[in-house]
């Protein structure tokens, strides 16, 4: 099956082949996502409510508060500036490690989307080339930063064997310049930097090594304990409008460029909101609809990140993790 079909049928699976067309409730519950990013193009799902009513559909006013780095969005949820966070699992994991009451309620990307790019000219090929260089991460909150860990961990390679370089998210322009030697980013990172010219260049895959989720929705316990309708409605939303950008990405990248504010070349949106869509689904989620949980992964990862010394604790992804709020509970 192409992926082109797959995407088609997780979309089928989601329930939604149309624009959302029922009446909202007169009174519509707030809701706060803190993500790991500026409202850009990636997270279109959570930006167009004003025009495809997903949330509002489900009695839901939806707010984004702006983050660099999973570790801002788990801040911003631990400090009460939103409900859900928008995270990757190395911050989800750190925050667990420190003591603090979290689940796991949705599955975003459990494709992982990081790699480790270097000029072709550099001569920097694999994981055990990076010893003794300069790698650019997003910031030292981001899954650009734990993700290079993981790849260092599969050579017996350590951060203490590189020079982390904080480059912030446009950090292909520092890898042109020389300030680093290779740079730590996501394929949609990748594309934005292909379209901007950075010519050849060698891609280390993380996920050939740890295939684990690139991102999950999290949330307190209490949270999880006390507000489970209004996150039951979130979560259906959000599938809905997952769904919709698989079905429709030609739309989702006209509505990125009202919405977005890196959406000014539609090629480029269509590419980051293509590579988004297939990030989406795996074949978990097309068993059992998008947002599904791998425990087992996620156990598999939460070990790596304690052999790496990133988490002092063993996790129990069994004891934080819940799907019963996803859509069909």
């Amino acid at each position: 099956m192409t992926l082109r079909r797959h995407l088609l049928l997780a979309a089928a699976m989601a329930g939604l082949s149309s624009p959302v067309r029922a009446q909202a409730p007169a009174r519509l519950d707030r809701l706060v996502v803190a993500g790991w990013s500026k409202p850009i193009t990636e997270v279109v799902p959570l930006l167009v409510d004003a025009d495809k009513g997903f949330y509002r559909a489900q009695g839901i006013t939806l707010e984004y508060v702006p983050g660099a780095g999973g570790g801002d969005a788990v801040r911003n949820l631990l400090g009460g500036q939103a409900d859900v966070a928008f995270t990757d699992p190395g911050s989800f994991f750190a925050a667990l490690d420190k003591g603090e009451k979290l689940r796991a309620i949705y599955d975003i990307y459990p494709q992982n989307v990081f790699n480790v790019v270097s000029l072709r000219r550099s001569g920097i090929r694999q994981p055990a080339d990076l010893k003794g260089k300069r790698i650019g991460v997003y910031s030292l909150a981001s899954g650009t930063r734990q993700n290079l860990q993981v790849l260092l961990h599969q050579v017996g390679l350590s951060e203490a064997d590189v020079t982390v370089v904080v480059t912030g998210l446009l950090n292909f322009a520092p890898l042109l310049q020389g300030q680093v030697d290779a740079t730590a980013a996501t394929d949609t990172g990748l594309a934005i930097g292909r379209r901007r010219g950075i010519g050849e260049v060698d891609v280390m895959e993380v996920g050939r090594f740890l295939n684990v989720s690139s991102d999950l929705y999290v949330v307190r316990e209490e949270t999880y304990q006390r507000r489970k309708d209004l996150l039951r409605r979130f979560l259906r939303a959000y599938r809905d409008s997952a769904a919709w950008m698989i079905a429709q990405p030609a739309e989702a990248a006209r509505l990125a460029a009202l919405r977005a504010i890196d959406a000014s070349d539609p090629a480029l949106a269509l590419e980051i909101i293509q590579l988004r869509n297939a990030a989406t689904v795996s074949d978990r989620t097309r068993r059992e609809g998008l947002g599904a949980l791998d425990v087992a992964t996620l156990q598999r990862a939460a070990d790596v990140y304690r052999q790496l010394g990133l988490v002092q604790r063993p996790i129990d992804i069994s004891q934080v993790v819940a799907g019963d709020l996803l859509p069909g509970h």
